[in-house]
């Protein structure tokens, strides 16, 4: 392919990630002339901190799952999940010599491990369709005349497309790039932009002597989050206790929940239920068993059996029981209290940390204005977008990496289709 700055191409593709890849990939097996601009040196610098390194590149689930974490509008993805689903996903890279694991919840990885291992057949895949990969080279605009689009690169030349697919991420970790151009670009075109929250991200607590339990997790445990009078109820899963609050899977997933409610709702108050196992009731009667059975011990050697030493401490300290009192000792009040601290430790969620710091931004171009069958704009002929450019989010497991090659496949099928309806 020839200088894109020196001639009009066909599909022009602004970001290197997921989406954008399998974008310009589809676009480029279907005949069409794509360039790729990619801010940074390296495509996919994302991809590369996903699963903690690892690569969640999807889930196992049926489609119909992916549909319903998208909820409640899950139904506009569905075109995009079908013609490119998780199975297709899988093939793509398995083809290209790539061994998958399946592992907890559905999760799929790279068997090795290594996230670069996507990278590098993403690499080969834009190399051998001919694509025109722009490194270094960050789009600041697009303007749309006379069925044209005009790119404007930051200290780099211009160039003309025919045909744009804006797949620039969000605005979550900008050190990989994502730093919102995209929806500056996508508004000046007359789009409009939903409210930028952030979703999968860490959870900030009222409570001070949290500060006490940082870098504690706990292992299979449960939240509840209490509004008015509803509630929330998570699966069953890990945290991590930090300095200003709670991480970690299961506080991820509940925060995109969450971080809606606190617009309407200053404190939102937590229970972790330490040992979901088992009822409230049935626990108090293996307390009382496990109390007889060990009399002279002293309440909080018994109590760090069951829960981590720090975090039975803590709760000790809050009911103001004293850790060295035997177990024969304690009364009936005390022990029923301490049934219910450790069936719904109270922790009150004030906010969450910056969208910059999530893994997942939530809002964005607005799906009303998106065609579902086509990821095409319904304002600007010949303008797509793919990824996390699309308002919508979903909790983690591999479903909103998913949702960026799928939606990055649909683009590039349609925008490259369009394209070749319009040839001669």
């Amino acid at each position: 392919m020839n200088d894109p700055v020196n001639e009009i191409i066909d599909i022009a593709v602004i970001g290197g990630g997921a989406a954008g890849c399998m974008a310009a990939i589809r676009a480029a097996e279907l005949g069409q002339r794509v360039a790729l601009a990619e801010r940074n040196e390296e495509i996919g610098k994302k991809i590369l901190i996903t699963g903690n390194g690892r690569c969640n590149i999807t889930n196992a689930a049926p489609i119909e799952d992916f549909i319903g974490k998208f909820s409640p509008d899950g139904q506009f993805l569905r075109s995009a999940f079908f013609l490119f689903s998780n199975e297709d996903l899988m093939e793509f890279f398995r083809t290209k010599g790539l061994k998958l694991k399946q592992e907890s919840g559905g999760c799929v990885f790279p068997a090795a491990g290594n996230a670069g291992s996507v990278t590098r057949i993403l690499e080969a895949g834009l190399k051998e369709q001919g694509v025109s990969v722009m490194r270094n080279t960050r789009i600041t605009g697009v303007d749309h005349r006379d069925g044209m689009f005009f790119l404007a690169a930051e200290r780099n030349a211009g160039f003309t497309a025919k045909k744009v697919i804006i797949a620039a991420g969000g605005m979550s970790y900008p050190a990989t790039g994502s730093t919102g151009d995209g929806f500056t670009i996508a508004k000046h075109l007359g789009h409009t932009i939903t409210p930028l929250t952030p979703a999968l991200v860490p959870l900030k607590v009222k409570e001070s002597w949290i500060r006490e339990l940082q870098g504690l997790g706990l292992a299979k445990i449960r939240i509840v989050c209490n509004y008015g009078n509803k509630k929330l109820v998570s699966g069953i899963g890990d945290v991590m206790l930090t300095h200003f609050g709670i991480s970690g899977p299961l506080a991820l997933d509940m925060s995109g929940d969450i971080v809606p409610l606190l617009e309407h709702h200053k404190e939102l108050r937590l229970a972790i239920d330490l040992v979901p196992a088992v009822s409230a009731k049935q626990f108090e009667n293996d307390l009382v068993n496990i109390f007889i059975a060990n009399g002279s011990a002293q309440v909080k050697t018994l109590i760090e059996d069951i829960i981590p030493r720090r975090m039975a401490s803590m709760a000790l300290a809050l009911l103001k029981l004293d850790p060295a009192k035997a177990a024969n000792q304690v009364t009936r009040e005390e022990r029923e209290a301490l049934v219910a601290m450790l069936k719904g430790f109270p922790l009150t969620v004030v906010g969450s940390m910056p969208v910059d710091t999530a893994m997942v931004t939530a809002g964005g171009v607005s799906r009303q204005e998106i065609d579902p069958r086509t990821m095409g704009s319904r304002i600007v002929p010949g303008l797509y977008f793919a990824g996390e450019m699309i308002e919508g989010a979903a909790k983690s497991g591999g479903y909103n990496l998913q949702q960026a090659f799928s939606t990055g496949y649909l683009a590039g099928e349609n925008a490259a289709k369009a394209g070749l309806k319009g040839r001669p």
